[in-house]
């Protein structure tokens, strides 16, 4: 496919009269062709009253149509092959098998959430039949089912060009709880976002569905960001990014005169707590894979664990050589861009040079520009309890690892913490009376916790969360991803005393989509 570098509004390819950009290869710093025009304000209010315009006839889809326009993307996504792995490599410096890994996530995710439109569950069916004799009051027929909120803003994240950006986890719930989609694509992948935008397109295209259902627009996030959360035809927003730039979305949209949730993924640091026990095993095997979950694509994972507790003394001076012998081993990889180089580069010196802090081991710079050496520093507890450097996320290979005297002390130390992600608990057996005092600290600070693994890698299926309290999300009850994310793009109405030919599809007697529902509160399963 031949790259046009504009912005794709309700089908129509429009060029952007606001200047333009760039892609750029982060391992040489070179411009990549072609160049993206950016937007003007006017221009994004088309494809806001494009996505207005779509949401009646998008909204109430039936089921199969609707699940087959997700599985549609899935396939038009596969169908781009290589290229689009070629595309987002280079724009990324992320590596050919990372890349595909996750183009198999994003239409896994894709195919998942139309199984979950076909199932019809998340619609939430609730049916109180009226009772006319019930004594001293009768009571009336009340109905309730989930309703898609309206046309979407989402986001697209640096670190995975694919899996939570233009088909991403945001973009595939959203479609799902049947809200059209406008997407603000990275600037820092352009040409990636562009491949899967015409993926979404040509679904649209294909299944006739209303154009104004998806749009990929280009822009300064500091304008065309701000003025598409601004705008009153948007009535929720997903972004994966910084803090600031999750804080600024969600001023704007509290500052609205019709406020609208901000489901914003933005900063953890992921503890991990090693236990005695944990340390009478395989030591070594331990502290490399510690490493790994830290250097795996150069860092930039949300859930990479940036800080490790481990206990002082002998089993924990082998795992910190350990440590110091697995990183020195390693290069740096090329990270997304020069500007997140940089923001690395400014907190792992902010830790390098903090008092009582020592390096305990750094590996070797990267053959490309931009893939600085990965380091992991220590500190003692009581340090790290009195430094609000230390608890600070460095999105990049760079970790802290605390040595703590007894398992008491963690608790205390979880108080501290801000909002997480994750934390991941290694533990054996006999730690099992101790850890178990720790864990109802850690589910007031975290949305996942893990048992003898590692953080890194999200399943996407129903049970996951990947949320938790704030900064780590702005919302602590919802997650962006696994099916659950849905629920962010729905709200239930109520319809009282409605006679069978008014009551929406699912809601009558028939069942026509074949939905699962709670019927005087008791399942009632379709049939």
């Amino acid at each position: 496919m031949t790259l046009q570098g504009h912005s794709l509004i309700a089908g129509e390819t429009v060029t952007g009269t606001s200047g333009t950009t760039y892609g750029i290869n982060p391992a040489t710093n070179e411009q990549l062709e072609p160049a993206y025009t950016l937007i003007s304000e006017q221009q994004l209010k088309a494809a806001t009253d494009a996505a207005t315009d779509a949401f009646d006839s998008f909204s109430t889809l039936e089921p199969e149509q609707h699940a087959r326009f997700l599985d549609a993307i899935a396939e038009n996504i596969d169908a781009i092959g290589d290229e689009l792995i070629e595309r987002a490599s280079t724009e990324t410096g992320l590596g050919a098998d990372r890349l595909r890994g996750e183009r198999a996530r994003t239409t896994g995710q894709l195919r998942l959430f139309a199984d979950v439109v076909r199932r019809g569950d998340f619609r939430g069916v609730r049916i109180d039949p009226a009772l006319p004799d019930r004594a001293p009051l009768p009571r009336a027929d009340i109905r309730q089912r989930q309703i898609p909120l309206g046309p979407v803003a989402v986001f697209g994240a640096s670190n995975f060009p694919l899996a939570f950006s233009v088909a991403g986890g945001d973009t595939a719930s959203a479609f799902a709880a049947g809200c059209p989609v406008i997407v603000k694509a990275h600037n820092a992948h352009p040409g990636t976002a562009e491949l899967v935008g015409q993926a979404i397109v040509n679904a649209v295209r294909d299944l006739d569905l209303h154009p104004g259902v998806f749009s990929l627009i280009y822009g300064s996030g500091a304008s065309i960001g701000q003025a598409l959360v601004a705008d009153p035809a948007i009535k929720a927003v997903g972004f994966t990014g910084s803090r600031g730039g999750g804080t600024a979305l969600m001023r704007t949209a509290a500052a609205r005169p019709e406020p609208i949730p901000v489901y914003a993924e933005m900063s953890s640091i992921n503890p991990v707590y090693v236990f005695p026990g944990a340390l009478n095993g395989d030591v070594e095997t331990l502290a490399q894979q510690y490493v790994a979950s830290v250097t795996g694509s150069s860092g930039q994972l949300c859930t990479s664990p940036g800080l490790v507790f481990v206990p002082a003394g002998e089993a924990g001076d082998q795992f910190t050589a350990a440590v110091t012998e697995a990183v020195t081993q390693l290069s740096g990889q090329t990270m997304l861009s020069g500007g997140i180089a940089s923001a690395w580069e400014h907190g792992h010196n902010a830790l390098e040079s903090a008092a009582d802090v020592e390096l305990i081991g750094r590996g070797k710079g990267g053959p490309t520009a931009n893939a600085p050496a990965p380091a992991v520093f220590g500190a003692d507890l009581d340090v790290f309890t009195t430094n609000p450097v230390l608890h600070e996320e460095v999105f990049g290979a760079a970790s802290l690892v605390v040595r703590y005297k007894g398992v008491e002390d963690l608790i205390e130390a979880t108080r501290l913490l801000e909002g997480q992600l994750t934390a991941s608990l290694h533990v054996a057996e006999e730690d099992y009376p101790v850890a178990s005092g720790l864990i109802p600290a850690l589910e007031r600070k975290v949305g996942r916790i893990l048992i003898n693994g590692w953080p890194t890698g999200v399943e996407v299926g129903h049970a996951m969360v990947h949320g938790g309290p704030y900064p780590a999300t702005s919302d602590s009850k919802t997650t962006s991803v696994g099916t659950l994310a849905i629920n962010r793009f729905l709200r239930p109405v109520a319809y009282q005393n409605f006679p069978e030919q008014l009551r929406p599809a699912p809601l009558q007697d028939a069942n026509p989509w074949n939905v699962n529902r709670l019927v005087d509160g008791k399942p009632e399963q379709a049939g």
